[in-house]
């Protein structure tokens, strides 16, 4: 018996925190409890509640609740720093997190200090923990505005993938065919939010025209068995974080979560955090949730934590 199944047969958190695992959808400045930031800031920030508005309430909660934390002087890397420190603690060994390509032109930071505030903080704080840094895109924004804030991460060979989040209904995935498609001959790995609100088709749809190597939650997926087995037998991987789809009331419970249904239909499947910050469970606790829930064996989970391992 594994080192992870004893440890979730006996419901020990803090034995299951031990145990090797990966975090593959991960945003970056996002990834600490909101008590740590607190506790980091000083500030009395409201927890993220839902209510019913989508994406849009995960914005209205960053530009009220986040945004003046970001403002603070020199918090970007004791925020970096504060992430990596919460995979570690989380024995996260594999992490890929995503940053906003349009972070660092909002806030006054070059690219250059951006590439070094990461290196030092993985370093400093997490060296044991393979990291694949993620540039992230909010499909919100014209086209022509992200390629200005894609340009300059160009010559810095860090970043080793690219990623599609924010509004999936905003406008058209064949928008960024081209970006993706030069991505691709820059040998990054291409990832895209899809499926989280929309629909099966359009998971199909991403991939395709995108060329995607994995989607970032993708559930949708489950309510056409055509589209599973598609998805099935391209290899492509659906990185699911199931406590933010209770949250944003995707799904009624850990109960009932589609990831089974995926699973059953031979669809490579992970399971992930997204924003620690708003939903406030850590990788391990993922993994807890939905063998509490009853809704997998401790030897799935177990297969499916090893097997999100390349």
């Amino acid at each position: 018996m594994s080192d992870f199944i004893a440890a979730l047969l006996a419901n020990d958190l803090a034995q299951l925190q031990a145990v090797p695992k990966a975090d593959l959808h991960n945003h970056l400045l996002l990834g600490i409890k909101v008590d740590r930031l607190c506790e980091l800031t000083g500030m009395d920030i409201t927890p993220f509640l839902y209510s019913g508005g989508g994406i849009r309430d995960i914005n209205t909660w960053i530009r009220e609740q986040y945004i003046p934390v970001i403002r603070i002087p020199d918090i970007f890397p004791l925020l970096v720093k504060s992430s990596f420190q919460q995979a570690v603690d989380d024995g996260v060994t594999l992490l890929e997190a995503s940053l906003d390509a349009g972070f660092g032109h909002l806030y006054g930071i070059s690219p250059e200090e951006v590439v070094n505030t990461l290196q030092q903080a993985h370093q400093e704080v997490a060296p044991g923990i393979s990291f694949r840094p993620c540039l992230g895109f909010a499909r919100s924004v014209p086209l022509r505005q992200l390629l200005r804030f894609f340009e300059p991460y160009l010559d810095l060979n860090y970043f080793t993938s690219i990623d599609l989040y924010d509004d999936e209904l905003s406008q058209p995935v064949q928008n960024f065919r081209e970006i993706y498609r030069f991505a691709k001959q820059l040998g990054l790995r291409c990832t895209a939010h899809v499926g989280e609100f929309g629909t099966a088709e359009d998971v199909r749809e991403a991939v395709e025209v995108l060329n995607l190597d994995a989607v970032q939650h993708g559930i949708a997926a489950a309510s056409s068995p055509d589209v599973m087995k598609w998805l099935a037998e391209r290899g492509t991987t659906l990185n699911i974080c199931p406590t933010s789809n209770l949250q944003l009331q995707r799904v009624t419970s850990y109960a009932v979560h589609p990831i089974r249904i995926l699973y059953d239909h031979g669809v490579n499947v992970t399971i992930n955090t997204d924003d620690v910050t708003l939903f406030n469970q850590g990788v391990t606790e993922e993994f807890l949730n939905l063998f509490q829930a009853k809704l997998f064996s401790a030897e799935e989970l177990d297969e499916i934590r090893e097997l999100a391992y390349p």
